[in-house]
Order: C-alpha cells, then structure tokens, then sequence
C-alpha cells in the first residue's frame, strides 16, 4: 500500500467534510455511502491518523482533520488558479466561485449581481453563502467576502464597492409618544433596538457631530427590550414604532423616503461601514474573480458618482 496523501484524496475529503455526511457526500460524488465509508477508511490507514468522528447519526472532524481541510482547500484553490492562469480560462471565467456576504444585503444587492454575472459567464459556478458574522479573512472557504468597513488585513485585497454609513432613525408614532432625543446622552433613556452582528460592540453606539471636523466621538451605551441578529427583523421592530434603530442607509433608506421613518439625530454620525470585496491576494490573477469584482463595481458605481449617497429627502 503506498504511503502518504494522494492528489485525488484531496477533492474527496473536501466533498465530504463540505456536505456534513458520508450518505450527502455519496450523493454528491455520484458513489454509495458504503463506498464513500471504505475510500475514507483508506484514507486514515494511509495516513495514520483519524480524519472523521463517525456514528449512526453525526461526524465531527478531528483536530488531524480540520489541519486536512484547511490544507486540502487550500492546495485546491492554488491548483485551480494554476489551471486558471496557465489554460483558456484565462480568457474565458469559468469554474467554482464561493461567494460570502451578510443576509440581508447579500439577499437584496449581491444576489442580483450573481445572477447577471452567470448570466455573461455561464462556465462559472458560484455558490453564495449568507452569513450573520463574516468569516476570518484566512479562512479559504470563500473567494470573494463581502464586507462593511475596510479590512485592516495586508493579505488580502480590499476593492472599495460603494459609500455606506448607519444612520438613526425610528418610526414617527415612536416618536410621538416617546420624544426625538437632542443629544446622544439622551438615548440612555430610550428603547433602542439592538443588533448582534459581526465584531462590533454590542449594544454600544459611537457618534460624532457631523459639523466637527476632527470632533471626538462618544460612546452610548444604549439599552432596550428588543435584541437580534437579523438586520431585516430589527427594521421590521422599528417600523412597527418600537424603538429607535442603527442601521446601514441601505436598509432603511427606502423607510426615511417615504416617510415610515424618520432620522434621529441628524446632526450627528455614526462611523462609516463603507462596502467592500475582499479576496486574498494570491488570487489576483484569478480571471473569475476579477470579473466579478468588476461586475460589483459597476453594480454600485451610480453610488460612487457626485459623492456616493443618494439624497434622502427630508433629511438635514
């Protein structure tokens, strides 16, 4: 029996560990579960060590198994961007593209941009993934992330897609029955709707007055009685006049038009969470993942032009 990791074992144990169990992955590969059990029983012998925590009901990887996928995703990626760069598909995107981003703007902005994009470039497959928290920049599950607010990572490249900020805001019955608050002290002693997402301080906003160049920010520490980790419940909570909100324009801007919200606070700012596509930066020359960067961009580059924000109306 020879020894070591084969080249094909590795496509296999990424099929597996990705479809979460042996019967998914039998069905995956086109092969029976008791087929897929044997080649991965093979596998261990090989190697030595267990890959998989297997019963009638669940797997886990091991410790030995999470160090394969990491390698093996990653020694897959570098050979497709080999195939990529040194074959016809330089000039033609084509294979497997694994896009992340967040659920409510990958729901309502990215997924119209994937669906033009396979449009053009009908040999790419592109499998995109919502999330409530972004995964880690090293992770190597994902090609292209997007993500509010620039990365401060040096491995990977970030493309500016569009201007974005969070905004105040709350339904007018709120407001009539509760008061608009003047200063951002004055949200201690209101109802604040609040979101768990990503790394930010939860329950903790950060606000500046928007005429102060240079102006130190404060940080209020707001509370309420309505909490999640879903941005399109926590609009839904405002717009029912529940309490007041922080939120990327892109949610609520459609609400502050119309009249079903209205800012609060205008004259101060909250931190920006500008939008942009992060990849690594060894995949620059991927011809795939360029052409979908630069379909984002042209997605977005009405927001780009004359400053970026479209006006709101009514809004100071």
């Amino acid at each position: 029996m020879n020894s070591g990791i084969q080249p094909a074992e590795l496509g296999f144990f990424v099929a597996i560990a990705s479809c979460g169990s042996l019967s998914r992955a039998a069905r995956e590969l086109g092969i029976s579960t008791p087929a897929v059990s044997k080649r991965l029983a093979q596998v261990e012998a090989r190697i030595g060590v267990p890959l998989i925590n297997r019963t009638t009901r669940r797997m886990n990887l091991t410790p030995e198994g999470e160090v394969f996928l990491e390698h093996a995703r990653r020694i897959l990626a570098e050979l497709d961007l080999l195939n990529e760069v040194l074959g016809s598909a330089k000039a033609t995107p084509k294979g497997l593209l694994r896009v992340n981003a967040t659920l409510g703007f990958g729901r309502l902005h990215v997924a119209p941009v994937i669906s033009r994009y396979v449009a053009r470039y009908p040999e790419v497959d592109v499998q995109l993934q919502l999330s409530v928290s972004p995964p880690a920049l090293t992770d190597d599950q994902f090609d292209v992330c997007i993500r509010f607010g620039e990365p401060g990572d040096a491995r990977v490249v970030a493309r500016r897609l569009a201007p974005n900020r969070r905004l105040l805001c709350a339904a007018p019955s709120y407001l009539a029955a509760r008061g608009a608050p003047r200063a951002p002290n004055e949200l201690r002693h209101h109802n604040c709707i609040t979101i768990r997402q990503g790394d930010d301080a939860y329950g903790t906003w950060r606000l500046s007055a928007a005429d102060g160049a240079g102006a130190e920010s404060e940080s209020i520490k707001v509370r309420g009685n309505l909490a999640t980790n879903d941005g399109e419940i926590a609009v839904q909570w405002a717009l029912d006049g529940r309490g007041i909100l922080m939120r990327a324009e892109w949610d609520v801007l459609r609400y502050l038009q119309s009249g079903r919200l209205v800012q609060v606070l205008p004259d101060y700012r909250t931190p920006d969470a500008d939008i942009y596509a992060v990849y690594p930066k060894r995949h620059q020359l991927s011809t795939r993942i360029r052409t979908f960067v630069d379909e984002l961009v042209a997605a977005f580059a009405h927001l780009n032009a004359g400053g970026g924000r479209p006006p709101i109306a009514g809004l100071t």
